[in-house]
C-alpha cells in the first residue's frame, strides 16, 4: 500500500517501502537510485534498506566507526541514516567524508541528496553539480538536479536538466515522471498526465509512477479511473488501502495544508 517516507516538500506522502515495491532510482528518488542516485533522487540502495533501516543502520554504523576514514563505509552509512528518517545525522556524516575525500564522485553525490533530504535546496544543487562533469555526464545526478530545482520553484530550468538527462536514458521511467511532477507543480495537469503516462507506460510495476499518474487524473476529476489505476494488479486488501489513501490525498488539495499551487503539501513521489 501507499507508505509515507519524508523527501522533499512535495514529496513526503507518497515514498514507498521496499515490502509494497519500491522507488527508485532512485527519485526520489525519489528516483531511483541514484542506482545510486533518487533520479527522484532515487537510490535502488535505500528502497531495499527501508524494509529494516534500523537493522542496517546498526550494521552500517559498526562498519564506519571501526574506520570513518573509508569513503565507502561512510557513505553507506549516510543512505542508512537517510532511510532511518536521521536526515541531519547523515548530512554531518557525509559533509565530513567530502571534507576528507573531496574528489570522490560517488560522496559527493550522496552527500548531495542527504542535503537535498534535509531541505538544503540550494546547497544540495551546488553540491550535485560537482559529483559530475559536463564531459562526463550522470543522467541520474541530472534528474536529481532537475528534482531540486523544482523544489525552488525554478521549474523550466529543471526541465532542462532532465531534457538533458532523457538524452542520455532516453523515455528512462524515473526521469520521465520527475518531469511529469514538474509539470503538476507549474499547475499544467493536461502536460502533466501525458508525461506520467509514458512514464507509466515503462514502468507499470513501479509504485511511485502508479501512484503520480493515479493523483494526477484523480486531480483533474476522473476519480474513477485513478481509482483503477491505483488498484491495477494489486492484492484485494492492498488495491482496497491504495483507494482509501488516495481519496484522503486528493481530499487535502483545497486544505489549509495545501501549498501554493494548491497541491497538497508534500503529495507527490519523487
Amino acid at each position: 500500500m501507499f507508505a509515507q517516507l519524508p523527501h522533499y516538500r512535495f514529496a513526503r506522502f507518497l515514498a514507498c517501502t521496499a515490502s509494497s515495491a519500491i522507488l527508485v532510482l532512485g527519485l526520489c528518488s525519489c528516483s531511483a537510485g541514484m542506482s545510486d542516485i533518487t533520479g527522484s533522487l532515487g537510490e535502488k540502495t535505500e528502497a531495499n534498506r527501508a524494509a529494516d533501516p534500523r537493522g542496517e543502520l546498526d550494521l552500517d554504523r559498526d562498519r564506519y566507526r571501526a574506520n570513518p576514514k573509508d569513503p565507502d563505509a561512510a557513505l553507506q552509512y549516510g543512505k542508512a541514516l537517510r532511510a532511518a528518517g536521521q536526515r541531519s545525522q547523515a548530512v554531518a556524516v557525509l559533509e565530513q567524508a567530502t571534507i576528507a575525500h573531496p574528489s570522490d564522485k560517488a560522496l559527493l553525490a550522496g552527500y548531495g541528496r542527504a542535503l537535498a533530504d534535509n531541505g538544503n535546496f540550494q546547497q544540495a544543487f551546488d553540491v550535485l553539480g560537482n559529483a559530475h562533469t559536463p564531459e562526463d555526464p550522470d543522467w541520474r545526478i541530472l534528474s536529481a538536479q532537475g528534482a531540486v530545482l523544482d523544489e525552488l520553484g525554478r521549474y523550466e530550468e529543471a526541465r532542462q536538466y532532465y531534457a538533458s538527462a532523457l538524452k542520455i536514458a532516453p523515455e528512462d521511467p524515473t526521469v520521465l515522471s520527475n518531469l511529469g511532477l514538474s509539470y503538476l507543480l507549474s499547475k499544467d495537469l493536461p502536460k502533466a498526465e501525458e508525461t506520467l503516462r509514458r512514464a507509466y507506460k515503462g514502468a507499470d510495476t513501479d509504485p511511485r509512477v502508479r501512484q503520480n499518474l493515479a493523483f494526477v487524473v484523480g486531480l483533474r476529476g476522473r476519480f474513477a479511473e485513478a481509482e483503477s489505476i491505483v488498484k491495477a494488479g494489486r492484492p484485494p486488501e492492498e488495491a482496497a488501502a491504495n483507494v482509501a489513501y488516495l481519496k484522503r490525498l486528493l481530499s487535502r488539495k483545497d486544505d489549509a495544508h495545501s501549498g501554493p499551487e494548491g497541491i497538497p503539501v508534500a503529495a507527490v513521489a519523487r
